[in-house]
C-alpha cells in the first residue's frame, strides 16, 4: 500500500489485509487483473478417456446432453487442466480402433494423470467394433492403457462405468447393468497398485436414495415439443443433462481428491456456474441471476468461467447476497455497447441511465476478478456510455475491470456505499460519477481524454463522498491535461489519500464546473500524493490539505459504514457488510 502517512498506514492496515501491486510496473494491467487472489500453482494435468457419459457434447441446437468430464472443469481451479479425450459410444476397442488411444499416447505425459472409465459400450455383443468381453478384451486393453501411462511416468486412474437409470415397475434400481465390467475394472487396478474408483456403485446408491421419480429430472428425459434438438422428445436413463452431471461430477469429487490428494486444494464449490462451453448450469449471467432466491439470507455464488457474455445484465433488488467470480479478469467480461444518444423504441435518445452494460440493484453484492464494459465507443453521436450503475447498499469490487469512455462508473444511489479494491477503471470524461459513497483501494484510474476523473453528487449533509486510497492515477499516450475532479451537484465530496499521480494531471487539479458558487460547496482534498502530477502548491485556492489529525477519520470502517435500519419491531439496528470478512 503506498500511503505516506504512518498514520493512514497503521489505521488502514489495521482494516484491510491483501496483495498489494503498483500500477506503474512495466506492464501494469496484467498486475492489476490477477493481485486481488494471484495462485502460484504448477500445473495438475487431468487427460480422461471414456465413452458418451463422459464425453463433451455439442451444444448445437440447444442440446442438453452433457458428460460428467465437460462437467468436471467447473469444478476445478485454474491451477487444474482438463483434456478430454471421451467420446460417445466409444468402447475400449473402438477407442483404439478409432485412433483416439494414439492421441492420448502423444499428449501423455509424466505427471499427468489419465482418468480411464469404459464399459458401457464394451458389452455391445452385437456389434463387433465395440464388444470386449469383461474377462478378455475389455481386461486386455485396460492393461495396456494403465501399463502405458506408467510407463510414461503418468497416473492412471481406472473407474467403473457410471450406472444406467433403470428402475423396474416396483420402482426398485436393476443393480446389474453392467455386469461383470465394475468387477473386471477393480481388479485389473488391483494388478497393477493404481487408484480404483467405483462409480458404478457410488451412482447407484445416490440412484436408490433418490429414487425412479425424482432421478428423472437428471437425466435425458425430454418432454416431446419442448427442445429443438428432440423436437419429438426423448427417454433416455444413460444419459445426463447439465443438472445430472452436475450432480455426477458431485458425487466422485470425494472419492477423486481421496485416490488424488493432490487434487484437494483446488475443488471449488459454487452454487451456480455459468459458462458458454457448456461445462456451467446456464450460458448466460441473466439465467443465473434469474435463478437466486427471492430475498436470500445467505450467500449465493454464482461463477463465471472464462468468455466474453455479450449481455445486458440486471440483478434485481430482490436478488441480494449475490457473489459473482471470474477466474481472471481478463478472460471473463460482460459487454453491451448502449449509449446515451442511442434511439429507444419510441425514437427517443436513451439516456445515460438506461446505458449500462450492467445494473445493480441488490444489496450486499461482491464481484471478483470480472471485467464490466461497455463497447459503445465515443463521440458526439455516443454520448456517455456506461459500464455499470450501481443503485445498491453494501457493493463491493475486488480485482475487477471497468471499461468504457465517458461515465464508466455510475454511483446511482444515494446514501448507498461501495468499495472498489485493486480494481481497473478506465474511461475518458467524468468515468467515475454519482451520489454513493465510494472507497477506491489500490486501484489504477487511467484517463483515456483530455478532461475529468470524477464527478460526484454527494447528497447535502454526506461526511463522505469519493475516497481513494493508495490508487494510482495513470493515462493513455498523448493524454497531458486531465482533472480529479468536477462536482456534478453542488456538495460534491472527493478526497485523494496517498495516491500517486502521473503527469497527465493538472496543477490546479480541481473544476468548478463553471457553477458559480460550486466553490463554496464542494469539498476536494488530497493527502500524501506523490508523482508529477501532484502539486500541492499549485491546486486551486478552494481545495484542501488534509492533516495528519484528519486521517483517522478516512478508514473504511468509518467511511463506508451502513449505519441502521429499523427492524420488524421498530427497533434501530445497526446494518454490517454482509461480506465483510472478504473486505475489512
Amino acid at each position: 500500500m503506498r500511503v505516506i502517512s504512518n498514520i493512514v498506514t497503521a489505521a488502514v492496515a489495521a482494516m484491510l489485509s491483501f496483495p498489494v501491486c503498483t500500477a506503474f510496473a512495466a506492464d501494469p494491467e496484467e498486475c492489476l487483473c490477477r493481485r486481488a487472489e494471484s495462485e502460484d500453482c504448477g500445473k495438475i494435468v487431468l487427460r480422461l478417456m471414456g465413452d458418451s457419459t463422459m464425453a463433451d457434447k455439442d451444444l448445437s441446437r440447444q442440446n442438453p446432453e452433457r458428460g460428467w468430464g465437460q462437467r468436471l472443469p467447473s469444478h476445478l481451479d485454474t491451477c487444474v487442466t482438463v483434456v478430454n479425450y471421451a467420446q460417445n459410444g466409444r468402447s475400449t476397442k473402438s477407442f483404439i480402433s478409432r485412433g483416439l488411444w494414439d492421441m492420448v499416447k502423444a499428449d501423455l505425459k509424466a505427471g499427468d494423470y489419465l482418468f480411464i472409465q469404459f464399459g458401457h459400450n464394451d458389452s455391445k455383443e452385437d456389434d463387433p467394433e465395440r464388444y470386449a468381453p469383461a474377462y478378455g478384451l475389455y481386461t486386455d486393453n485396460l492393461e495396456m492403457f494403465v501399463g502405458y501411462a506408467l510407463s510414461v511416468g503418468a497416473k492412471p486412474v481406472v473407474f467403473s462405468p457410471v450406472s444406467r437409470r433403470w428402475f423396474d415397475a416396483g420402482g426398485n434400481l436393476k443393480r446389474d447393468c453392467h455386469g461383470d465390467y465394475p468387477e473386471a475394472a477393480r481388479k485389473v487396478a488391483e494388478k497393477f497398485g493404481v487408484p480404483f474408483i467405483d462409480a458404478n456403485e457410488i451412482t447407484q446408491k445416490w440412484l436408490m436414495s433418490v429414487g425412479d421419480e425424482a432421478s428423472r429430472k437428471y437425466y435425458m428425459w425430454i418432454p416431446e415439443g419442448t427442445n429443438p434438438r428432440h423436437p419429438d422428445g426423448k427417454v433416455d436413463n444413460t444419459h445426463t443433462n447439465a443438472a445430472g452431471a452436475r450432480r455426477i461430477v458431485e458425487l466422485l469429487l470425494p472419492a477423486i481428491t481421496a485416490a488424488v490428494p493432490e487434487l484437494s486444494s483446488h475443488v471449488r464449490e459454487y452454487d451456480i456456474v455459468v459458462a458458454k462451453d457448456g461445462s456451467g448450469d446456464f450460458f448466460t449471467v441473466q439465467d443465473a441471476v434469474d435463478a437466486v432466491p427471492y430475498y436470500s439470507k445467505v450467500a449465493t455464488t454464482v461463477h463465471i468461467r472464462p468468455g466474453v457474455y455479450r449481455e445486458k445484465v440486471t440483478v434485481p433488488a430482490d436478488r441480494q447476497k449475490i457473489h459473482l467470480s471470474g477466474d481472471d479478469a481478463r478472460t471473463t467480461v460482460i459487454s453491451w455497447d448502449d449509449y446515451a444518444l442511442k434511439p429507444d423504441l419510441h425514437g427517443n435518445p436513451m439516456g445515460t441511465s438506461a446505458t449500462p452494460s450492467v445494473f445493480l440493484y441488490g444489496d450486499d453484492f461482491l464481484a471478483e476478478n470480472i471485467t464490466f464494459e461497455n463497447t459503445a465507443g465515443e463521440g458526439k453521436d455516443i454520448a456517455q456510455a456506461c459500464a455499470v450503475l450501481i443503485d445498491a447498499d453494501r457493493v463491493a469490487f475486488l480485482g475487477c475491470r471497468f471499461i468504457a469512455n465517458q461515465d464508466t462508473i455510475y454511483t446511482y444511489g444515494k446514501g448507498q456505499h461501495h468499495y472498489f479494491r485493486n480494481c481497473w477503471i478506465e474511461g475518458t470524461t467524468d468515468f467515475i460519477f454519482g451520489a454513493s459513497t465510494a472507497w477506491f483501494e489500490n486501484c489504477t484510474i487511467m484517463s483515456k481524454k483530455d478532461s475529468y476523473v470524477t464527478a460526484a453528487s454527494t447528497p447535502e449533509g454526506e461526511r463522505f463522498g469519493y475516497v481513494f486510497n493508495g490508487c494510482d492515477l495513470i493515462a493513455a499516450d498523448g493524454v497531458t491535461e486531465v482533472y480529479l475532479g468536477r462536482p456534478w451537484r453542488p456538495y460534491a465530496r472527493t478526497v485523494f489519500i496517498g495516491c500517486r499521480m502521473g503527469a497527465h494531471i493538472r496543477p490546479e487539479g480541481w473544476h468548478d464546473w463553471n457553477k458559480e458558487y460550486a466553490h463554496m460547496t464542494a469539498f476536494y482534498a488530497e493527502y500524501g500524493s506523490e508523482g508529477p502530477g501532484a502539486a500541492p502548491e499549485d491546486r486551486v485556492k478552494w481545495s484542501h490539505r488534509l492533516r495528519k489529525k484528519d486521517i483517522g477519520e478516512y478508514v473504511p470502517a468509518k467511511v463506508l459504514d451502513a449505519g441502521s435500519e429499523i427492524d420488524r419491531n421498530g427497533v434501530s439496528v445497526p446494518v454490517e457488510w454482509f461480506f465483510r470478512d472478504r473486505l475489512f
